[in-house]
């Protein structure tokens, strides 16, 4: 079967393997499946499922299409897909100019050299993601997600590999509170999901019309006023999918102790960090 190719030119400041270490760190993932020098993903384009793999060559990303027929408008969205979900499109070289200015922090450029902020081009799911993960470990985050995707997902078999793609909004929006906490899903976690998942479903909120918001500030308005979107929710989500600069998730544990480490700041107890979160 011949399976269509394309080529997307890597841009300066880009490592895929350190991208691909990202992806791979040791978490059940379930939404794309990493091998030593590629990725595997599955995504949804107006309905229809498209399995494909990335992998590099000397000066390309080369991306393969390995289950359905994409047409050209089809091919956009996947090139698209993947400029967006490695942020190849980003400038990364004012940022490597103020790391490099810090003492404490100019080591990174050459530790961490050409990894990108690694995004969730999805809105919706960046923002269920985001609140699944609200105030549990990352561990148990991943096993909740893992179970609403494969109870709800659409799936596609490859080559024996099964390929989970995220529920619809018009999906999650169908269900209940009780479903959601046999899988260990807290009653308000579940209310949140569903909840942005009918917002999604009716029209009320997309990835198009906050893109259309005049600033950041309504931007976050718009997330903040569905019930169970605070502000980190919202910063992540803008952070991860809009690519907001100014979208820090402030107060966020794993940031604030990272800060700490490197003498950036200093909190005073561990209380005042589960405060600030």
């Amino acid at each position: 079967m011949n399976k269509q190719i394309y080529y997307l030119p890597k841009p300066p400041l880009f490592n895929f393997s350190e991208c691909l270490w990202f992806l791979d760190r040791k978490f059940d993932e379930c939404l794309y499946r990493v091998n030593k020098s590629e990725v595997v993903k599955a995504i949804l384009i107006n309905g229809e499922a498209f399995l494909f793999n990335i992998s590099e060559n000397e000066t390309d990303l080369v991306i393969k299409v390995l289950l359905g027929k994409p047409d050209a408008q089809k091919q956009t969205s996947i090139i698209s897909y993947v400029e967006d979900w490695f942020d190849l499109n980003a400038d990364l070289q004012p940022f490597y100019k103020q790391l490099g200015a810090n003492k404490r922090l100019d080591y990174m450029c050459d530790e961490f050299n050409g990894l990108r902020l690694i995004g969730i081009p999805d809105l919706f799911e960046a923002l269920c993601w985001s609140i699944i993960g609200q105030q549990i470990n990352l561990t148990f985050a991943y096993k909740l997600k893992r179970r609403m995707v494969e109870a709800y997902g659409q799936q596609l078999i490859y080559e024996g590999f099964t390929y989970h793609l995220f529920p619809e909004a018009e999906r999650l929006a169908r269900v209940t509170v009780p479903e959601l906490r046999a899988m260990q899903f807290s009653d308000k976690k579940a209310e949140y999901v569903i909840t942005v998942a009918k917002a999604f479903a009716n029209g009320q909120l997309s990835k198009e019309k906050l893109k259309a918001l005049p600033d950041l500030e309504s931007k976050q308005k718009a997330l903040t006023s569905l019930k169970g979107i605070g502000i980190w929710t919202a910063n992540y989500a803008l952070m991860k999918s809009l690519r907001e600069p100014a979208s820090i998730p402030h107060g966020d544990v794993g940031l604030l102790n990272a800060l700490e480490s490197h003498g950036i700041i200093q909190l005073r107890s561990e209380t005042e960090k589960i405060a600030l979160v």
